[in-house]
This record gives structure tokens, C-alpha cells and sequence, in this order.
């Protein structure tokens, strides 16, 4: 600890988080869910002012709305990819063609749609910086008791926190709907689950989901717990049949 007259800082830096937003509140929001969570939020209302920071900002990662008034996020996030090696964290609305524009043209890190979950936020946002080595691989991380966890493969589930952690133990970020696909296929494991079943038990958002959204939260899934997506090894598919979960993979640490 470094202490400056009556002010006691930590030694370890926070990441420096820009928020970019015009919107005031959801600002506000963000800088205290950051805080909260270890990072140093700096509160920007537009382009303009991140520009202002000048041509080597002190920021680690840029957290943008895609709709900004003025100059678009878009164009702030092209801006940044060619001046700036800082990771980029889109904020979209529904409804935007977010792979397309924030995947093809922005090459922004990672995004999430509004409304958003704060620690599915938290999660990428540490995710991101990992990728870049701006934080270390411990922060924010609590492994839970042994005796809470499910594994799967090299990965484990805390059921608890409603957490899933890969085989180093760095959190992997999940929807609420992807976390509640999982634990249902963790609770009936090596079992093959035709769709009505799992649209059952999706509950009372039953009505806004039919076969087509099961199959897409089932692509989300794997890109996010299997190694090659298109050949996953836990969750498969039986043509005509269903989805299986098979829980114990070979070589996999059990």
C-alpha cells in the first residue's frame, strides 16, 4: 500500500476503462458497476472527448455505444482500430446487424446488447484485457470449494454464483438464457433431450422462443465451451433425435 498524506492507494493499477456514452445515466451506471468491480471507469460523453485525450490516451480498453449522437461509435471504433492498439468493447441495441458492422467493419473485440447483464459486462470486459496482457489473469477470480463445482471436461460450473470457468480457471461470460441451456444439459447428463424439452424448459419465455432460437443458443453455447465449435465433444447433436450433453470427455481432467 502507498499512502499520500491522509489518502491510502493500492500499488496494483486499476485498469482505466473509457465509457463512452451520451447517455447520463447509463454513464453513471457503468462508472459505478466498474468501480465496484476493480477497474478505473473514465466517463466520456462522445468522440470528441476521447479524442481530447490525445494521440497516446492513458485508457486500457474502450467501452463505445454503437448509436452515439454525433459521431457515430462505429466511426470512433474505426478511428481507434487505426491509431490506437486499445481493445474495443461495443455496447449495441437490439435490433443493429451486429456481426456485420461490429464484427466486419469496426473489428471490435467483443460486444453486448442492451439490455445487458452488468456481470456478463464485467466478464468480457476482463476477458478482453486478458487477451491483451492488460490485467492480470487474477484479478477479479474466486475459485469456489471443491465440493460446489461440476466439471465438464477441463471446465467447472459454479452453481451457486451461476459461474463457469475454463480449464485455467478465467470465468467465461454466459447469457442468462446460454447459463440455463447449460445447467439443464449438466443436470441430465449422456441423456438425449429432444427440443420441445428444452423449450419446456425455458418456462415462462417459452412463447418468445421456437426451434430455430433453440439451435441458435446452441451455437452460442459451443462457441463459447468447446474447443472447435464445429465438432464439439460435450454438446452434440443427434440428427432427428435431439441434443446430448455428454459430461466425461477422453484425456479430460475429471
Amino acid at each position: 500500500m502507498v499512502r499520500h498524506g491522509n489518502l491510502i492507494a493500492s500499488e496494483e493499477k486499476r485498469a482505466r476503462i473509457a465509457v463512452i456514452d451520451d447517455d447520463r445515466e447509463l454513464r453513471l451506471a457503468l462508472e459505478n458497476l466498474l468501480y465496484e468491480n476493480g477497474f478505473d471507469p473514465v466517463l466520456l460523453e462522445g468522440s470528441a472527448q476521447f479524442r481530447e485525450l490525445g494521440s497516446q490516451p492513458d485508457i486500457d480498453l474502450a467501452l463505445i455505444d454503437l448509436k452515439l449522437k454525433g459521431e457515430s461509435g462505429l466511426t470512433l471504433a474505426i478511428y481507434i482500430r487505426e491509431h490506437h492498439d486499445l481493445p474495443i468493447v461495443m455496447l449495441t441495441g437490439v435490433g443493429d446487424e451486429v456481426d456485420q458492422i461490429v464484427g466486419l467493419e469496426t473489428g471490435a473485440d467483443d460486444y453486448l446488447m442492451k439490455p445487458f447483464n452488468p456481470r456478463e459486462l464485467v466478464a468480457r470486459i476482463r476477458a478482453v484485457l486478458r487477451r491483451y496482457d492488460r490485467i492480470d489473469s487474477s484479478v477479479g477470480l474466486e475459485k469456489p470449494a471443491c465440493d460446489e463445482i461440476i466439471h465438464f471436461g477441463k471446465m467447472f460450473i459454479n452453481p451457486e454464483k451461476r459461474e463457469v470457468f475454463d480449464g485455467e480457471g478465467m470465468e467465461i461470460p454466459l447469457t442468462n438464457a446460454e447459463y440455463r441451456l447449460l445447467d439443464f444439459f449438466l443436470r441430465n447428463p449422456d441423456r438425449i433431450i429432444p427440443r420441445h424439452e428444452l423449450l419446456a424448459e425455458l418456462g415462462s419465455d417459452m412463447a418468445k422462443y421456437v426451434d430455430r432460437t433453440i439451435d441458435v443458443l446452441i451455437l452460442r453455447l459451443r462457441r463459447k465451451i468447446e474447443a472447435i465449435p464445429s465438432k464439439p465433444v460435450h454438446l452434440q447433436t443427434r440428427r432427428g433425435q435431439g441434443y446430448i450433453f455428454v459430461l466425461t470427455v477422453d484425456g479430460a481432467v475429471p
